[in-house]
């Protein structure tokens, strides 16, 4: 049962973690600090995934969704740098 309160220790941390990146993603001065806000946002929700799949015991089950869902973090920054790319390469 100590294990259980650790488990939920950490996910209100990361929930924090979450609304803080929150913050900097819609406050964020520059295009790179939100950006940078949506990446910290994406591991933390893997993690998240994967500590609620420790809680229930269906490990397996949320590491597929946890994987998926890295996936396609990983496209979706790669879509918007290859954007900004284009972007900056367009007002030269």
């Amino acid at each position: 049962m100590t294990m259980y309160y650790f488990f939920v220790a950490l996910m209100v941390g990361y929930v924090i973690l979450l609304l803080l990146m929150l913050i900097r993603v819609l406050k964020g001065p520059t295009v790179f600090d939100r950006l940078n806000g949506i990446g910290v946002i994406g591991l933390n929700s893997i993690l998240m995934l994967i500590i609620f799949g420790k809680m229930s015991g269906r490990v397996d089950m949320y590491i597929d969704i946890a994987v998926t869902y890295a996936i396609i973090g990983f496209a979706g920054s790669v879509v918007i740098a290859k954007y900004l790319y284009e972007g900056k390469k367009g007002e030269k």
